[in-house]
């Protein structure tokens, strides 16, 4: 698989010779300690054939978590005492241990070309006192040269926490990925409504920032800045930032997650929310986006130990939702025309871009550019912002990945586009304007 890297205008993801990468993920949390090697098998290959290309996975959930085999990660519960026997044949229950298990599924998505982006210990261990500086420092040494040679590994340092919370530990992981592991990206996976650049955007172990905009609505998000469903300001927030480093949207609301997640009477998060999420993270500058699923995200079954957030589904039912079969189709949108070279650009819109639901937002490259409504109302956009005399103009709908024609305009003044449907939330569109 070839490596990732930070593109050259520190804006993106790509891969060898500058190939653009459009980051799609999938969150399966607790695949490494949870699944089979064939329930493994079945989950990753349903996520390469959807478009996914990057899972999020923690490698430590809890200390005391053993795997679908039983066996433990670790040696009483001490990070510096990875729990190791000699040999990996899956067949023989003594040689195959925790790690075995994580080094095949990580081998397994590498050749369904997906990488793995990896949370070496999630944050509330650490928040609770189960490891310490010193520990880290061992712990995270041992894991950069366990996996320094495979090829499609992303580091996830934090875990849902904020960088203020035992900060040295995370910069010690940080520090020892970075110089025992230095050819595979690393970021931070931050807490709720929060963004890894607070913390650590100037860290020379970050590579590009990830964001958590979190799964509360507007009347339910308390935090000082109160953006509640408006995670594209998160996005904007971590672009306008210097020196310049990517930025992506690593869990927004998941797709039927109770909305708030802690009182399960409210109404779920659904496809038309996660779509909204996707296209606003990514046209506010965005590299990719990470989807994820109530029950895919913690592969809920019905031997589960500690079900969560009101999760009703078993993991396999919920592996064609809709808003996983539609995020392809974000994907290859942003990978039809030139990647490199877009930007976010509220510019387009003529007059007011509006608020909430109302939202328009605008992105564009030399000469294509793209504006997203979540309910199809009406919006003018000022043209002359791309190259050509005129402009081809096409509806783009988020639903099914299909473009339909409208016309070809002078690339120039003020042109009105009224979006097919009634105006509701959920009736998405992409407005496409192609220089001609």
């Amino acid at each position: 698989m070839p490596a990732l890297h930070v593109s050259g205008n520190r804006r993106f993801l790509v891969q060898e010779n500058e190939k653009p990468f459009f980051w799609l993920g999938d969150t399966g949390w607790l695949l490494f300690s949870v699944l089979t090697r064939e329930e493994a098998d079945q989950y990753l290959s349903n996520r390469a054939a959807h478009g996914f290309n990057v899972i999020q996975v923690m490698i430590l959930h809890e200390l005391f978590d053993d795997n679908a085999y039983g066996d433990s990660a670790l040696v009483n519960l001490d990070v510096t005492r990875p729990l190791t026997t000699p040999g990996n044949d899956p067949a023989d229950p003594e040689a195959y241990d925790f790690w075995d298990h994580v080094d095949y599924i990580v081998d397994l998505a590498a050749e369904k070309s997906m990488y793995m982006a990896m949370v070496p210990v999630w944050g509330s261990i650490v928040k609770k006192g189960g490891v310490t500086v010193e520990q880290a420092d061992v712990y995270s040494k041992w894991l950069a040269d366990r996996y320094k040679d495979r090829p499609n590994v992303i580091w996830l340092n934090g875990g849902d926490i904020r960088g203020s919370d035992s900060t040295a530990v995370w910069q010690i992981i940080g520090e020892n990925l970075r110089k025992y592991d230095p050819n595979h990206l690393i970021t931070f996976h931050p807490f709720g409504r929060s963004r890894s650049s607070t913390w650590f955007h100037n860290a020379p172990w970050l590579d590009f920032n990830m964001v958590q905009t979190g799964h509360r609505r507007y009347d339910q998000d308390d935090s000082e800045q109160a953006y509640g469903q408006d995670n594209w300001k998160y996005i904007r927030d971590d672009y306008s930032l210097e020196p310049v480093k990517p930025t992506v949207d690593g869990e927004p609301a998941y797709e039927n997650i109770p909305q708030g997640l802690h009182d399960f009477t409210q109404p779920l998060w659904l496809a038309p929310d996660i779509r909204r999420y996707g296209y606003w993270a990514v046209f506010a500058g965005s590299f990719g986006f990470t989807y994820g699923h109530n029950a895919v995200m913690q592969m809920h079954n019905p031997n589960s130990k500690d079900p969560n957030f009101g999760v009703k589904e078993n993991w396999w039912d919920a592996l064609d939702a809709p808003g996983a079969v539609q995020m392809k189709y974000l994907k290859q949108l942003m990978l039809s025309r030139s990647f490199l070279d877009r930007v976010p650009d509220q510019s387009l819109i003529a007059g007011d871009a509006g608020e909430k639901y109302d939202y328009v937002i605008a992105t564009r490259g030399i000469d294509y550019a793209m504006a997203y409504t979540y309910n199809g109302r009406r919006f003018a956009v000022n043209m002359g912002k791309i190259k050509g005399e005129q402009a081809k103009a096409s509806w783009f709908n988020p639903r099914n990945g299909r473009t339909e024609a409208i016309g070809t305009f002078p690339n120039q003044g003020i042109v009105e586009f009224d979006p097919p449907g009634e105006v509701e939330d959920g009736n998405d569109w992409v407005l496409i304007l192609d220089g001609v």
